[in-house]
């Protein structure tokens, strides 16, 4: 009987297994799904993590690195108390992205002809795919697009609210104080970028364009 007591163990421990692996995935999946609203009901966690290797508690406690993609293969931290073990994990999630309907040039103001919506595997597409088409509509190609290609905020830029050489106004704000003048922009900017403006006294100062082409400075 004696002999047969380890034995016995490491068959309740192989019958316990499949449930304890159900279960890490479940919360592993609630804790992807809390995380992104948006696509919850088409995320899906894949461990890959041998269960040696897996936290000592039945409910740890995930973290994740501020760096860390949304999707595809991911390190999570699982914290037991002051224990701590990171799990290698495979975050699949389906929703759109916008793909090129036919060839976008390098310069051109893309428009809702350029662009169609797929259905798919996004975790698998490019860093910073762009998801909806107001992302991509009246952007500015940065780069030749194929057809079909799926589009990322990599090749697009919002045009110039601010170019070089244009008059602009200047507004300073602080405590108490509120001031407005006038000045020559000296580089390009879309909304809510920095912009450097000469003014008519030949001070040069910096600021944030805002969405009416304003300049506005905090001080």
């Amino acid at each position: 009987m004696r002999s047969a007591t380890p034995l016995l163990a490491v068959l309740l421990g192989l019958l316990c297994m499949p449930a304890m692996a159900a279960d890490l995935i479940a919360q592993l999946n609630q804790f992807f799904k809390a995380r992104d609203a948006q696509h919850a009901a088409d995320i899906q966690v894949a461990l890959r993590t041998p269960a040696t290797q897996w936290p000592p508690c039945e409910v740890p406690q995930f973290s994740l690195p501020g760096n860390s993609r949304p999707w595809g293969n991911i390190s999570v931290a699982a914290s037991c108390g002051q224990q701590r073990r990171y799990l290698q994990v495979q975050v699949q999630v389906s929703g759109q992205y916008l793909v090129a309907a036919r060839q976008i040039t390098r310069g051109s103001t893309v428009n809702a002809a350029d662009v169609q919506i797929k259905r798919g595997r996004l975790d698998t597409l490019p860093a910073r795919a762009v998801l909806t088409p107001q992302q991509a509509i009246d952007a500015i190609s940065v780069r030749d697009i194929a057809p079909g290609q799926a589009i990322t905020l990599a090749m697009v830029r919002q045009p110039w609210r601010v170019k070089a050489g244009q008059n602009v106004v200047v507004i300073a704000q602080g405590e108490g104080f509120n001031a407005t003048g006038e000045g020559r922009a000296l580089n390009n900017a879309v909304v809510a970028q920095s912009v450097r403006v000469r003014m008519g006294n030949g001070q040069i100062v910096s600021g944030k364009v805002a969405a009416d082409g304003n300049i506005l400075i905090t001080l």
